[in-house]
């Protein structure tokens, strides 16, 4: 991307007008410092993103402040829906500055960067940002930086919370907030807006600072993330996992032995949302590359039922099952049967971390 101060935007771009008028509203008089493409994405750019614009700000405290051109329809209307514009929102994101620094003259790359590669994700995934949403980014979102920010929530920007009416459809503005990962794991166990409302008094407008430490260090934050999350159970109810085996073994006088296999990576999640979900009257399904496992809750008396065509199976646990299988299951390599649930043997393999270039950096059991 390029740094212009040029306005990409002409008589024929009404979504892009639209977003511009409202950030001058939001800025009267300040000019921000604008990236835009060389080759438009719709002309085979490698940027799917035709802008993105920062404003420098100097409360609550010291930040960029980004917002993207691009997801929703920013020329002639395109999409059949004619009441939203495109996906339905632009990203925002407000990123903490040092003061009075010439290093932070300019907005950092990496920024854009990260920005467009979450453009790559929803363009070539079809999967949209709501709030409340969560997503993890498998290392810290600024490459290169000691930090602990390796993950993220969405959010309605708090200073563009209205929806922005344009010719094209409404707009909405999404703020991307960093996360540490114990943040982002409060937020699957509980529900991610909750866990933003009760960090904003601690990180103004969900500015991201990559140099702070987690905010669950607070004794009271932690305390109102966890009595939240006993109160409300999670709302995550879907985990994903490389390693997902399911067998039926066939046993001499017995009902077959049903083996279930996961990678250590994932048991810590798994017993950590199991007391969060079903005890709630709510499933979790546990998605493997070729098996899926659904558990679901039982009123009186657990049951294994295998889908056909061998697409997975369904647990159906009653809540002292889930208690006795929260205790046992560990992320360590081994074989676990639970007394209630003689009938299915739990296998735990090591999982393996392996880097961009495919070299082992952990070992995980």
């Amino acid at each position: 991307m390029t740094s212009t101060t040029i306005d990409d935007s002409d008589a024929s771009s009404p979504g892009w007008d639209a977003i511009t008028a409202r950030l001058d509203q939001l800025y009267p008089g300040q000019e921000p410092k604008h990236f835009g493409t060389i080759i438009k994405y719709m002309l085979g750019g490698p940027d799917p993103l035709d802008g993105i614009s920062a404003w420098r700000r100097t409360d609550p405290v010291p930040h960029w402040h980004f917002v993207t051109y691009g997801f929703t329809e920013l020329y002639a209307k395109g999409s059949d829906d004619p009441e939203v514009s495109g996906y339905g929102f632009e990203l925002t994101f407000r990123l903490a500055i040092a003061p009075d620094t010439a290093a932070d003259a300019e907005p950092p790359m990496w920024a854009l960067s990260f920005l467009q590669n979450l453009a790559r994700y929803v363009f070539q995934s079809g999967n949209v940002f709501k709030d409340g949403d969560w997503m993890t980014a498998n290392g810290p979102i600024a490459l290169g930086q000691a930090t602990q920010i390796c993950s993220m929530g969405f959010a309605t920007d708090p200073e563009l919370a209205e929806p922005l009416a344009t010719a094209n459809g409404s707009v909405a503005f999404l703020q991307v907030v960093g996360l540490t990962l114990d943040e982002e794991r409060a937020a699957k166990q509980w529900r991610t807006r909750n866990l933003l409302d009760v960090l904003l008094p601690h990180m103004p407008l969900w500015v991201t600072d990559l140099g702070r430490a987690s905010l669950l260090a607070h004794p009271a934050v932690k305390q109102q993330v966890d009595e939240g999350s006993r109160q409300d159970g999670s709302s995550s109810g879907f985990l994903f996992t490389d390693v997902l085996g399911l067998k039926q073994v066939k046993r001499l006088l017995r009902k077959p032995l049903t083996q279930v296999t996961l990678g250590a990576r994932q048991v810590e999640e798994l017993v950590a949302l199991l007391p969060l979900r079903l005890p709630f009257g709510r499933t979790l399904r546990v998605a493997g590359h070729e098996w899926q496992l659904l558990l679901q809750p039982a009123e009186t008396e657990n049951a294994v039922e295998w889908l056909a065509n061998d697409e997975g199976a369904v647990l159906h646990l009653t809540d002292a099952t889930v208690q006795q299988l929260a205790q046992t299951l560990q992320p360590r390599a081994g074989t676990y049967v639970l007394p209630l649930l003689p009938g299915v043997q739990w296998q735990v393999e090591k999982t393996t971390i392996k880097d961009a270039s495919g070299n082992i950096v952990d070992v995980i059991g």
